[in-house]
């Protein structure tokens, strides 16, 4: 009963069944609309995406780009920011001097090489959030402000007309114990990694660098929030009600004590036991995370958005279920996550219609779920250059013809004396200039790194509208001559 409204959508979605090899994409060796045989599986995809990677470890290649670079102020504030931050994170870790040097060693020695810095380097957002979250049990309680513990289920009931977490609470069984857990204690930190390598495979140029950026400053924003507002999350409620908390209160499980249980471990009371960051309910960074990979997804490849949206909706319901999160928590993670989405989005993105997919541009060239198929599908530039100038060298052949059939139309209706003629050396593919159509082929033809840029018409909408006008007053006034 749970699942049968998700297993009508998927059923909608893919009524053929399920697939039986590895998903193919096709290839724009034929027109969009055409059913072909040429195809390519997503393990060349990878593969594909595997060779564009750059192995180069000498560092003088990462120091040349340095140098080149525009280092203006606006670009170089967020990484100064990046960097007051992990200093501080270094200064108060009671760790080993030996470790708080290796941490940006490491880092320093990983941005220089080449192959390291084309991963790292996208991740700083993300690794500053991760070191801010696990330093936070080492901030000074004397430094920290005071714990809001009414403050969450007072807001909740009046935003919502009750505690809405707190009814998700009242029925459990072992059964729905495991159905909040797989998208709470298993998607949450398996997801990010499989997007991340879903755009950097088969995304545009750009994609995985945008997710980086995104997705680290969203949790980096949230675990500071979290810091500056500590708030106890229902677990705390259910099991001390609304006494005062302090700092030195361990973490509790919540709902995963049952999952310990049936697992008969005692993985997650430990964990969150030692959690360094005990009072973080609000924003939830687990809504925030399920957010934004729907954003992500549905903006890239929107074709499964109400999957996405759905898994969005089902760990909603496992936060609460399991006692971690209110759900005026969700909610701000989840607007947390858009302000972020849009306010990191680069240019190129912004507009879905304009973003390149070609394989050359950087981007693995197929919008492998996009919406959009038959004519009216965008060009999946995946065979290299060979399908995109295929597909420009098609569009200006079309765009010659039509200019051809517009000046044979102008001619007929302005009462040429060589319309016939016209009309035969039209049909016979002289309806084109030499000059012109020399010109075109050569351009779909020409070789070299670069691709042709399409030929636009030169004659706009209103021209052409003067031009039908020009002609029909020519014919009007050579039939009264006429008369």
């Amino acid at each position: 009963m749970i699942f049968s409204p998700f297993i009508r959508l998927f059923r909608r979605i893919a009524p053929s069944g399920l697939p039986t090899a590895l998903p193919s994409i096709s290839t724009p060796l034929g027109p969009p609309s055409s059913q072909t045989s040429n195809s390519v599986p997503l393990l060349l995809l990878v593969t594909s995406a595997l060779q564009r990677l750059d192995l180069s470890t000498d560092p003088r290649k990462t120091i040349r780009k340095i140098s080149k670079a525009d280092l203006t102020l606006p670009r170089l504030l967020p990484y100064i920011f990046f960097g007051l931050d992990a200093l501080y994170c270094l200064y108060i870790m009671r760790v080993s001097i030996l470790l708080k040097l290796a941490i940006p060693t490491l880092y320093a020695l990983a941005i220089l090489l080449p192959f390291s810095s084309q991963l790292i380097w996208p991740a700083t957002p993300v690794l500053t959030w991760a070191l801010t979250f696990f330093t936070a049990r080492f901030i000074p309680s004397s430094h920290r402000p005071e714990i809001h513990v009414a403050l969450l289920p007072a807001l909740e009931s009046v935003l919502y007309g009750a505690n809405i977490s707190d009814l998700q609470t009242r029925y459990t069984n072992s059964f729905m114990d495991v159905m909040a857990w797989i998208p709470y204690g298993v998607l949450h930190f398996s997801l990010p990694i499989i997007v991340a390598l879903i755009l950097w495979a088969v995304g545009p140029k750009g994609a995985p660098q945008y997710w980086g950026k995104a997705f680290g400053w969203m949790n980096l924003v949230g675990v500071l929030t979290q810091i500056l507002i500590p708030c106890a999350a229902p677990w705390y409620e259910i099991i001390h009600g609304l006494t005062p908390a302090n700092y030195a209160m361990p973490g509790s499980p919540g709902g995963l004590l049952r999952i310990d249980r049936v697992l008969h471990t005692s993985t997650y009371t430990n964990a969150f036991g030692a959690a360094p960051l005990v009072f973080g309910a609000f924003p939830s960074l687990h809504s925030g995370c399920a957010v934004m990979e729907a954003l992500f997804m549905s903006h890239f490849f929107p074709r499964f958005k109400p999957v996405y949206w759905g898994y969005v909706g089902v760990l909603w319901w496992a936060t609460m279920y399991l006692s971690h999160h209110y759900l005026i928590d969700l909610t701000a993670g989840a607007c947390l996550s858009v302000i972020v989405f849009y306010i990191t989005m680069p240019p190129q993105f912004k507009d879905v219609d304009q973003i390149i997919w070609s394989r050359e541009q950087g981007g693995a060239g197929v919008p492998m779920f996009q919406a959009t198929t038959g004519p009216d599908a965008g060009p999946l530039a995946v065979g290299g250059s060979s399908g995109l100038e295929g597909m420009q060298h098609r569009d200006e052949r079309q765009t010659a013809s039509f200019e051809a059939r517009l000046e044979r139309i102008e001619r007929h209706e302005g009462g040429d004396d060589n319309d016939d003629e016209g009309e035969e050396a039209t049909e016979r593919g002289d309806g084109v200039e030499p000059d012109e159509e020399a010109r075109v082929e050569g351009k779909a033809q020409e070789g070299g790194s670069g691709h042709p840029a399409r030929v636009k018409r030169n004659v706009s909408w209103g021209e052409t509208k003067v031009l039908g006008e020009e002609a029909g007053r020519r014919k009007n006034e050579n039939a009264s001559d006429g008369v």
